[in-house]
């Protein structure tokens, strides 16, 4: 089920409170990184994915198997590795679309847009190009009283290109912020790719977070509207910390690992008073599916 319908399901009678769910977060699937990891060149080493196709499978399978079933699977960005234009990247997506239709059309999928997904520096083109094949690079969506955010994190990163979208997002961020207040959300959650941070809010620039420039700013206006969580990607290992009691979730990739993490999965379940999350390798989600704890989380 792919966003079109998402936003169909996730509508008004959303706005309401209606107990504990949960939903399943993934990240950097990113169809064709092992090999090019694998021989040093990630430029153009990107020319089979089969591992990847495995490990997708293996994911959509582990989710499909869940009971109670998440409310949603949210993949936060590098669907597959090839760069807009480069030789691999259309037959890298449909392969990825060819495993999540497979996912079961009661469990709907969000998507959230990576540098690999639109470039390192975006451009109309490439971000219209992304949009035509996996919906809209931010929106809002609400799920039983909470308020979901995606945002395209690259535009924070380089916009030099395409300014004005940037601005665009900057003004809807704001005008979704305002709408959340008046409607007294329980919680309202964030997706997007590239971390704030991985561990500390005031951590040097690297590869893996934003600029300590735009970060600042980006925390504060996120912890004056209340904001619980960030969820994202893009590390291809868990990390993550804290800013004013707004959380900084990192989930390790379905995908390649670059450190000693597993390939896996996080289970994020929302209760009236807080976002509680476990991150599963997809071997143990797909034999022992959710851990007691959490299931006792949404039963209350």
């Amino acid at each position: 089920m792919f966003l079109d319908t998402v936003l169909l399901q996730f509508a008004d009678a959303e706005y309401q409170w209606k107990g504990p769910f949960y939903f399943i977060q993934g990240a950097d699937p990113q169809f064709g990184l092992m090999k090019a990891w694998t021989h040093g060149d990630t430029n153009n080493g990107d020319d089979e994915w089969e591992e990847e196709i495995k490990l997708a499978e293996q994911a959509v399978q582990a989710v499909n198997k869940l009971n109670p079933k998440p409310k949603f699977f949210v993949l936060c960005g590098d669907l597959v590795h090839g760069m807009p234009g480069t030789r691999w990247k259309k037959k890298q997506e449909q392969d990825l679309k060819d495993v999540l239709k497979n996912t079961d059309q009661d469990i709907p999928l969000v998507f959230v847009s990576g540098n690999h997904d639109i470039g390192n520096t975006p451009t109309r083109e490439t971000i219209d190009d992304y949009c035509k094949n996996w919906g809209d690079d931010y929106f809002s969506f609400w799920v039983g009283g909470v308020f979901f955010l995606v945002l395209n994190s690259q535009l924070y990163c380089d916009s030099s290109k395409c300014p004005e979208l940037r601005q665009a997002q900057d003004a809807w961020l704001d005008e979704q912020l305002a709408a959340a207040a008046n409607q007294k959300c329980k919680h309202i959650i964030v997706f997007q790719h590239i971390p704030l941070f991985l561990s500390k809010p005031d951590e040097d620039d690297n590869y893996f977070n934003l600029d300590k420039s735009v970060r600042q700013e980006i925390m504060e206006k996120f912890h004056k509207a209340g904001i619980r969580a960030v969820f994202s990607g893009h590390y291809h290992r868990n990390a993550g910390g804290s800013y004013k009691g707004l959380e900084m979730v990192v989930s390790s990739a379905i995908g390649c690992q670059l450190g000693q993490d597993t390939h896996g999965l996080r289970v994020v379940v929302v209760t009236e008073e807080k976002v509680v999350h476990r991150y599963c390798s997809l071997t143990e989600l797909g034999s022992h599916g959710i851990e007691k704890e959490l299931l006792d989380m949404l039963a209350k």
